[in-house]
């Protein structure tokens, strides 16, 4: 997809639906016939990204959850400019803002789905589920080392 070749490459700010035409071999009347602005554009990447990483998720089921939560960072690391760019946008764009929120319930649901059947106490799973958030986020966002960033999802997974 050239958009999200693009986003990744130079940027969200940095690339322009003209550029994205080009990449995709067409005139920028086509990208406007099917997207509305760049914001709109932006989703339909982040949804294609999401789909395919819910379905590379299914292929994992015989994996530990810390094994999982690793492979999650590594999918949302790899996009760590366009999660950049939804967090800048989210607070100006509402476009934006709804897709970032339904991710949100989406990868909360999941999340908590996960502790409860790891054995995490109903009352803690509201908690955990934000420590989860955070610890993803964060280390997206702050990268270290894979031996330190799996101490820190061990240690979420110890929450009882």
């Amino acid at each position: 997809m050239a958009a999200a070749d693009l986003f990744a490459a130079v940027g969200y700010e940095a690339t322009s639906m003209a550029s994205v035409a080009r990449g995709a071999g067409v005139t920028t009347t086509t990208i406007y016939w099917y997207f509305e602005d760049k914001e709109t554009l932006l989703v339909a990447v982040l949804d294609h990204l999401l789909q395919e990483t819910l379905a590379g998720l299914g292929d994992r089921d015989d994996e530990s959850p810390v094994d999982l939560l690793m492979w999650v960072v590594d999918r949302l690391t790899e996009q760590r400019r366009l999660v950049s760019t939804v967090h800048a946008l989210a607070g100006r764009s509402p476009t934006v803002a709804v897709w970032h929120d339904a991710f949100h319930e989406l990868t909360d649901a999941m999340l908590a789905e996960g502790l409860r059947q790891e054995g995490v106490p109903e009352p803690l799973v509201p908690a955990t589920t934000r420590l989860g958030v955070f610890a993803i986020e964060g280390l997206v966002m702050h990268p270290l080392s894979r031996a330190e960033q799996r101490a820190v999802l061990e240690l979420l997974s110890t929450v009882r």
